[in-house]
């Protein structure tokens, strides 16, 4: 008799260590909330992770830490060297026409203004072949206010934000070869506010390099206006520096799979320098770590090795991006899919996918078995720029990119409200759980190419 029970007792054991991860099981485990305790962490603890930034070195030891605690099976690091560019003391706007101060902000990567600032009329332009058709005669020795919003009729304000952020990050180098002195550009946001938003710009080392600040929405909307009626003046003061190129790392960690080729989830570390990066990026950072972490908690034993990859440097140089595609190629390593979480951490609902019609149509067939985690559509779209660099090393490896409710990210992005008080936690916990499900899925072959 005791013969059969144990022999029973093994049977039910192996159909127990068989037993499917559901969905349910996932939702549920990510209402632990550990996403949110992350995030708290790397944004209080730590704060705005610019890199070539204290705080990024900072944020790189939490990461190497986490994993440690969290029990993945290694974690290391990838050196890379970042661009270490910094703002310096606040920058100073002042409406000389309207005696009145007016809300801006340096744009990533701007060189300064003299110690006594810059003094200059204003011209309006929307856009680079009206800056053209100015010409010299009407651009030199002037300020170039570019001021073409985002459109708030686009549902997908991403794609608004494609439309309008080559003013950001092209401006200076367009306005300085018609001898403009300095630029201001619209925010980039549809929220009319006073709250100017930084993010990324270049230079041509052949053309002047020149200030670039942003202005928030509400004061470029009555410069506008005046603009109408009569001439305008402004002066600026910015005092950004640039610094030699600094070590930096991405960071690693992996939960070791039956098999080498690698599914890959990840965002970025760093941040911009005005907030605490919570949605950008700190909500892909969580999202990542806590979607493996819901995996192992639940006792999934991988297929695949999975692999957790925090990249530096996507704000102002996608060096990381770049680093982890160039030693992949070199390590000979297969990707059979990579994951990027970038667009912050409001409700989950869909995913993009950056692959072939036959990794489309297997993932398109997930979507019923995603959608107990919010997910609504899988599409046909961007990855992430980070993952993104696989693809020059990797022609097989699928790209996806998680997508949240796009309507409120660009109130955020790349501001000082940028903050933790302005995620909430359970939309955040959407995000881990629709990332885990997909990872689930995909690593025991429900979807396979």
């Amino acid at each position: 008799m005791k013969q059969y029970i144990y022999f029973f007792s093994v049977i039910l054991l192996a159909a127990c260590t068989k037993q499917e991860i559901t969905a349910e099981a996932i939702i549920n485990q990510s209402k632990d909330y550990h996403s949110y305790q992350l995030l708290t962490e790397l944004t209080k603890d730590i704060g705005p992770r610019l890199s070539g930034s204290a705080n990024g070195a900072k944020a790189v030891e939490w990461g190497l830490q986490k994993f440690e605690e969290l029990g993945f099976d290694t974690f290391y690091l990838q050196d890379v060297m970042v661009p270490h560019w910094e703002r310096g003391n606040p920058e100073k706007g002042f409406w000389v026409t309207a005696n009145q101060e007016i809300e801006v902000t340096a744009l990533g990567g701007s060189v300064g203004t003299p110690v006594s600032g810059i003094k200059a009329e204003v011209i309006e332009v929307q856009d680079f072949k009206q800056l053209k058709d100015l010409g010299k005669d009407g651009v030199e020795g002037k300020i170039v206010f570019f001021n073409r919003p985002m459109n708030p009729k686009l549902k997908n304000t991403f794609r608004a934000y494609s439309l309008a952020v080559n003013q950001r990050s092209d401006g200076a180098w367009q306005a300085a070869q018609y001898g403009a002195v300095a630029v201001l550009v619209r925010s980039m946001t549809t929220a009319t506010d006073l709250n100017p938003h930084t993010g990324v710009m270049r230079y041509r080392d052949s053309i002047p390099k020149i200030p670039a600040l942003a202005i928030a929405t509400e004061h470029a909307n009555a410069l506008s206006s005046a603009l109408k009626t009569e001439k305008q003046w402004v002066q600026l003061e910015a005092n950004c520096k640039w610094y030699p190129d600094t070590l930096s790392h991405n960071v690693i960690g992996e939960i070791k799979g039956k098999s080498n080729e690698i599914i890959a989830v990840g965002g970025h570390l760093d941040s911009w320098d005005l907030g605490e990066g919570a949605h950008d990026d700190g909500a892909g950072i969580v999202h990542s770590i806590d979607a493996v972490r819901i995996l192992k908690k639940l006792g999934h034993k991988p297929n695949h090795t999975l692999r957790v990859v925090l990249f530096m440097n996507e704000e102002n140089g996608a060096r990381g991006g770049q680093k982890y595609a160039e030693l992949a190629a070199q390590k000979e390593e297969k990707h059979l899919m990579a994951v990027e979480s970038d667009r912050g951490g409001f409700t989950a609902e869909a995913f993009s996918i950056d692959g072939d019609s036959v990794q489309l149509s297997k993932l398109q067939s997930l979507v019923q078995d995603l959608a107990p985690c919010g997910i609504k559509e899988v599409y046909a779209g961007y990855g992430g720029v980070d993952i993104g660099f696989l693809r020059e090393v990797d022609s097989t490896v699928v790209l996806v990119g998680l997508v949240p409710d796009p309507e409120k990210y660009f109130n955020y992005h790349h501001t000082r409200s940028d903050v933790l008080e302005n995620v909430d936690p359970d939309q955040l916990a959407s995000g881990s759980a629709a990332v885990a499900q997909l990872i689930y899925l995909v690593d025991t072959g429900r979807a396979s190419w």
